[in-house]
């Protein structure tokens, strides 16, 4: 997976994640965030869940999703492998999650996220896109 960068931040962690369009930029970080957790390579597609998702703005509705998602793993043990975002608008998004419930001698978990922050939390038009940074407490 590896499309993302990792940003050094004192007791935490952060991701700098682009995409070609705003939806694209916010898959990718979903994403990011669960090769953060597993390595991707060994998850499989499974199943598929759908999260709709409110916020103020759309940096707003990137945390949110990003907590929805992270949710999935901490209540539900389920590791995300695809997203892809349906919708997003002024006041909601709409994804499509791709996955499989965590196995123990399937996948290694590399870290453990505890939480998704509104620290420097940045999602802006870059000359070839979008470009989001989000830091998580780990």
């Amino acid at each position: 997976m590896k499309s993302y960068k990792i940003l050094d931040h004192t007791a935490d962690i952060g991701i700098e994640v682009c995409g070609k369009t705003k939806k694209e930029a916010l898959a990718n970080t979903v994403e990011a965030m669960f090769d953060l957790i597993a390595d991707s390579e060994n998850i499989s597609v499974v199943q598929e869940k759908h999260l709709t998702i409110t916020g103020a703005d759309t940096a707003d509705m990137l945390i949110n999703l990003l907590r929805e998602a992270l949710y999935l793993f901490h209540a539900d043990a389920w590791l995300c492998k695809r997203c892809e975002i349906l919708e997003l608008n002024d006041e909601k998004v709409a994804a499509r999650v791709f996955g499989e419930p965590y196995a123990a001698k399937k996948h290694q978990l590399k870290m453990e996220i505890k939480a998704v922050t509104y620290h420097t939390l940045k999602i802006e038009r870059v000359e070839k896109g979008w470009r989001a940074r989000v830091i998580f407490d780990v």
